[in-house]
């Protein structure tokens, strides 16, 4: 993905994020949840708590295959524990 000059690089604009791939989202058949890089994968870690509880074990699950893919360390105790249900 490419990033243009003075934009925020945390931050997806609409073309950057239309460009993604399905396993790029948290929550794919949603498109919600992008994850296209590390930042990407603190940010759907810090939004987690407001993911409805029918959807958490997807992204927790999700959130720590891409975590492992970026080398992000997710400490919350909340996303392991739905990752593993």
């Amino acid at each position: 993905m490419m990033k243009r000059e003075n934009h925020e690089p945390d931050k997806l604009d609409t073309e950057e994020r239309r460009e993604l791939t399905n396993d790029e989202f948290g929550l794919p058949e949603e498109r919600a949840y992008p994850m296209p890089d590390a930042a990407h994968v603190r940010a759907a870690e810090s939004y987690f708590r407001y993911c409805p509880d029918e959807n958490k074990p997807e992204l927790a699950r999700n959130i720590m295959r891409k975590a492992a893919e970026f080398g992000v360390n997710v400490r919350s105790e909340t996303i392991l524990e739905w990752a593993a249900k």
